[in-house]
């Protein structure tokens, strides 16, 4: 893992300085800092109270902190000498009642003004400006492990067939429009009909659904796509193991998603439960025609 990890990091202004990571849940943050101690480069890492998995940050410097003090986290990336960042794992946007924010956090609100009720994405490009003008430079978890970035074809060992490549071509198509309205990244869809698509409450609830909407025959697929005008460093799509056996308790036949632009957590472990279940995983080009592969593509 450390070689690869090492391989993986890219070549980045502050390299030699310690990369601070904002932590949310997940082996993600985990993840990403072994790769950067591979290569030689100190790390330190906030994890963010009530979303953070304490035993993931464990093996490195960190500091578990609530999200609303937002004045202790910069201090403490800062005493660290932290200038580059990394924002990694999925964190709920907390209500505005439970954010409780220090002084600096208020601060903060009200220099994110209107951008604090917009969309994910809409908030995150603020909170990313906003660091910017701290004197951070946000990065993304990708540009330090370069593996965890999805390719393009088939990594399973089943491939979707016909019915199943016009589903991800109506998904793709769906899920745009989703992420033209800063709405969600996903829906899944059988024979033709979206049966869910993800809004605030994440890929895994909307999954939850799925199974008690599903039709007979063929199974549904999931679709995943970054938003247009996507902020890549932070919030790009993310699938992991527990994403396949939701998938598979749903009845669905396979995961597709935008090469290059989905973060792929646990890779190995991914593919493993995908065929192990007997689900496909797809990594395609959104600006391709997909339902023309149907004539191309053969089901080994």
């Amino acid at each position: 893992m450390a070689g690869h990890a090492a391989a993986g990091l890219a070549a980045q202004g502050g390299e030699g300085t310690t990369l601070g990571i904002l932590a949310g849940g997940g082996a993600l943050p985990g993840k990403v800092a072994a790769a950067a101690r591979a290569s030689g480069r100190p790390v330190f890492l906030v994890g963010l109270e009530g979303f953070a998995d304490p035993a993931e940050l464990a093996p490195f410097p960190h500091k578990m902190i609530r999200i609303g003090a937002a004045g202790r986290i910069l201090a403490e990336l800062r005493a660290h000498g932290c200038r580059d960042l990394v924002m990694i794992g999925p964190v709920r946007r907390p209500s505005l009642l439970h954010l409780r924010p220090d002084a600096e956090g208020a601060r903060i609100l009200a220099r994110l003004g209107v951008a604090a009720f917009k969309g994910d994405d809409g908030l995150l490009a603020a909170v990313i400006r906003l660091l910017g003008e701290e004197g951070f430079h946000v990065i993304g978890a990708h540009d330090v492990l370069r593996a965890l970035l999805a390719p393009a074809g088939v990594m399973s060992r089943v491939a979707p067939d016909a019915q199943a490549l016009a589903d991800i071509a109506r998904g793709v198509t769906v899920a745009r429009l989703l992420g033209e309205a800063d709405v969600g990244q996903g829906c899944v869809v059988q024979q033709g009909l979206v049966l869910a698509v993800e809004a605030i409450e994440g890929t895994d609830a909307m999954l939850a659904r799925c199974g008690t909407l599903r039709r007979d025959g063929p199974g549904g697929v999931l679709v995943k796509l970054a938003k247009p005008g996507q902020e890549r460093r932070a919030d790009l799509p993310t699938i992991g193991p527990d994403t396949i056996r939701q998938a598979a308790r749903a009845g669905l036949r396979g995961l597709a998603f935008e090469a290059g632009s989905t973060i792929l957590a646990e890779r190995e472990a991914l593919v493993a439960e995908a065929d192990t279940a007997g689900l496909f995983l797809y990594g395609f080009d959104p600006g391709a025609d997909i339902s023309a592969m149907m004539t191309e593509r053969t089901v080994p």
